[in-house]
């Protein structure tokens, strides 16, 4: 884990201290140690009990892997739909990587992370034959453009692998998915505290707010690939706190939906050039052109729209989780109904 976003502040810990290292005295919980439910009032989360989230980032990690196993069923019926599914698992499996990452010896997390890169990589193709079609079908084309739009999505058709040779790359992902859930159980200490998820968490926010900042269409679709990892982990998180960590998940995730039309784009550009045969290369360029435009236009878009979600600085953003979730986690009379402001 890149140690720049370990700033030591304790304001950044869940109990006013930088760390919650099991070899120092804990502090007193807000209810009697045999009370688990604690007073009424008192919400209870694995976010107290390092090895309790362990425990369930462990289980998180699992279910993504069992969503990955359960497309390959579900290609029998659907296999677009399959692949997506696929895909968003494998998704969220990196994303609780990157959240666990500072608990991991490096060669594992990069061992873990390339083996799920190469399993959504080896279902890209299968994925870009079913967006495309959609994608170009959704496009105000004129007349000349849309009859190369046609040929692309015919030349394309013809190229698409069968059905029993996607369900196989399914069943691949989904044992490459399976043995990283084994190897992350194998890998993660026994105790996994809160300062490991939020530097986890900014780390991910630096990678995706450093993408954003780029002009080029590759470092953009690397923002919204970032951004959904972070979306991911947002979620998870949240659903250890409270309304004001869903608060924060909600922003940022409506941020990201805006990315995806554009990035749709930038693989339809490609796609039109790969399955270009038989095609002049004039009308080739001129439908590459056409959908330049609209990207342009989108990506402009996008960036303003994430100028407020994106203009803090890592750890400010680290800051602001977790004031949020130990506000989600106070008693009552601790925490107020007001949403946790930005800290700018």
């Amino acid at each position: 884990m890149n140690s720049r976003w370990r700033c030591g502040n304790p304001e950044r810990t869940l109990y006013g201290r930088n760390t919650m290292s099991t070899t120092e005295t804990p502090k007193p919980l807000p209810y009697s140690e045999h009370d688990k439910l604690g007073p009424i009032g008192v919400q209870t989360s694995a976010l107290h009990d390092p090895a309790a989230l362990r425990n369930a980032l462990v289980r998180a990690f699992e279910a993504a892997a069992q969503d990955a196993r359960a497309a390959v069923a579900a290609s029998d019926k659907d296999a677009a739909s399959a692949v997506h599914s696929a895909r968003k698992a494998l998704r969220r499996g990196r994303a609780i990587l990157g959240l666990v990452a500072g608990a991991l010896p490096k060669s594992e997390r990069r061992a873990v992370r390339t083996a799920l890169q190469d399993a959504r990589r080896a279902l890209s193709t299968v994925r870009d034959h079913a967006v495309a079609p959609e994608t170009l079908a959704e496009l105000p084309l004129d007349e000349a453009d849309r009859a190369t739009a046609d040929r692309v999505i015919a030349n394309a058709a013809e190229a698409l692998p069968a059905a029993t040779e996607i369900k196989q790359l399914l069943a691949e992902g989904a044992a490459r998915a399976a043995a990283q859930a084994e190897a992350l159980q194998a890998a993660l200490p026994h105790d996994v505290d809160w300062d490991v998820l939020v530097d986890g968490l900014a780390e991910t926010y630096g990678d995706a707010r450093h993408a954003s900042a780029k002009r080029s269409r590759s470092w953009f679709h690397t923002w919204r690939r970032r951004s959904k990892e972070l979306v991911y982990q947002l979620e998870l998180v949240a659903g250890h706190a409270g309304p004001r960590l869903t608060a924060i998940h909600s922003e940022l995730a409506g941020v990201t939906d805006t990315l995806g039309s554009a990035v749709d784009l930038i693989m339809l550009r490609d796609f039109v050039a790969t399955y270009a045969q038989g095609l002049a290369p004039e009308a080739v360029e001129r439908l590459r052109d056409t959908i330049d435009h609209h990207l342009d236009e989108l990506m402009k878009t996008a960036r303003k729209a994430a100028r407020d979600a994106f203009h803090q600085k890592p750890r400010k953003l680290a800051k602001r989780i977790t004031k949020s979730v130990r506000r989600d986690l106070a008693p009552p009379d601790d925490a107020n109904g007001a949403p946790e402001p930005h800290d700018d």
